[in-house]
């Protein structure tokens, strides 16, 4: 019996990196803390013991395996994995039996995981759909996709859907540092040191997945030669080796960060796509958040595109969506067809200049008084105070009637002068209109 075990151990410590520093229990587990933190959902299915089936839906290497076999330990429940791919109805029926007896004769619920669940078809759903129903099975499924799309509507309805989300770029850092000191499963046992450009580098081009972040480790170490005091040092040049990627110029705290971030943003100020779409490759290459490119980008529609093309917030924000919703690696596509729609579009900076032209009046004029007749009258005592009199209602009067609605000191102000760019030149010929209505009720 010592041999078996003996060769076990053996055997663990031959098993790949990644998977020796599976974590264990929720105390290893990093990420997810929308889950698995205090009060939170998973986190309250474990502490009381209970269960239902669920769907994971992330991208890869985010822990949706994992997070299944720490929630299976923690309940005490017996746990089957199955795969959607390599398995038929008869595998199914096999499953089920066993989850009676195990219900029957230890009173242990059964939780089944089906990896790539997307995968199944409607036969191997429809085989287990009653015996999730009746609680002989719980059901967690792990998915890539989006489960509203490959998940038949029956077996969708009785599962919780929970999004798990792509691990930070801290979160990896966490991962590597747990495995560089774990001396059980990790590499703890070994002097290793490694050098900060190449610790960076892992973790910025693993693009939240540990997976590969652990794997790039690993090959890492393969390609060192311990000194004479079996020390082994992993260099940027080594890291880009195992990764086969070249780290770019690119500090995310420093000088070139800012330097290409402005050059994305001129680009696409400058209309040139060519120029905006390379930048963004530069950016994404060197391991940039693409949440934070998004963001920019959704900035820049409104500050230097405006109303000249009031669809470019849409088209802005969209991309976030998108991103979100597909992540990396084919998270850049929707990216990309963003920046070259933005660069493209007509610009006008009208909207962010009326803003700030209005600012320096509050700045310098401070809190001027709301004219009375239009000022919120709620009770009998501000109607007698005049609060709302003389208060015209636009639409009774066409949409449009001569009024005034700045403070007596800025009347006549004009902070929103648009350009004749656009649809910006569309709104610049109603508010001569209305400006012309205005002279001739004067």
């Amino acid at each position: 019996m010592a041999d078996l075990f003996d060769a076990r151990a053996k055997a663990a410590k031959k098993s790949p990196l990644a998977d020796r520093m599976r974590p264990q229990n929720l105390a290893e587990f990093v990420g997810q803390e929308h889950l698995v933190g205090p009060d939170k959902i998973l986190m309250g299915f474990m502490e009381r013991k209970e269960l239902v089936s669920m769907i994971f839906w992330g991208p890869p290497g985010v822990g949706k395996t994992t997070l299944a076999l720490i929630v299976a330990g923690t309940i005490g429940a017996h746990f089957v994995s199955f795969s959607a791919v390599l398995s038929g109805v008869k595998d199914i029926r096999a499953v089920i039996e066993e989850a009676k007896q195990q219900l029957k004769y230890y009173g242990k619920r059964t939780i089944l995981f089906v990896d790539e669940i997307h995968r199944f078809n409607k036969a191997q759903q429809d085989a287990f759909l009653h015996h999730v129903e009746d609680g002989t099975i719980t059901l967690i499924g792990a998915t890539t996709e989006n489960p509203s799309f490959e998940i038949n509507a029956p077996l969708l309805s009785r599962c919780k859907v929970l999004v798990l989300e792509q691990l930070s770029t801290d979160n990896i850092k966490t991962i590597i540092t747990n495995t560089l000191s774990n001396k059980e499963r990790g590499l703890g046992n070994l002097k290793i040191t490694i050098d900060d450009d190449a610790f960076n580098f892992i973790a910025d081009l693993s693009h939240g997945e540990a997976r590969v972040a652990l794997n790039t480790l690993e090959s890492a170490l393969m390609l060192t030669s311990p000194d004479k005091g079996d020390k082994r040092k992993v260099t940027l040049k080594i890291a880009q080796e195992a990764m086969q990627r070249k780290a770019l110029l690119y500090d995310k705290g420093g000088d070139e960060h800012y330097n290409v971030i402005s050059a994305f943003i001129k680009s696409m100020r400058g209309s040139d796509p060519d120029a905006a779409v390379y930048w963004l490759a530069r950016m994404l290459e060197a391991g940039e958040d693409p949440l934070f490119i998004a963001r920019r980008m959704v900035i820049f529609a409104s500050e230097d595109i405006g109303n000249a093309d009031p669809s470019a917030l849409q088209v802005a924000m969209a991309v976030k969506d998108a991103f979100h919703f597909v992540g990396m690696p084919e998270g850049w596509i929707p990216l990309s067809q963003g920046v070259t729609y933005l660069a493209s579009a007509p610009k006008s900076n009208a909207s962010y200049k009326a803003y700030l032209s209005a600012l320096q009046d509050v700045k310098e004029k401070g809190a001027l008084g709301v004219p009375l007749h239009i000022r919120n009258a709620p009770t009998p005592l501000m109607k007698d105070l005049g609060y709302g009199k003389g208060y015209k209602y636009p639409h009774n009067h066409g949409g449009h009637i001569e009024q005034s609605y700045l403070p007596e000191e800025l009347q006549g102000k004009e902070y929103y002068k648009p350009t004749e760019n656009g649809f910006d030149k569309e709104i610049k010929k109603r508010l001569a209109y209305y400006k012309a209505k205005r002279k001739q009720a004067k």
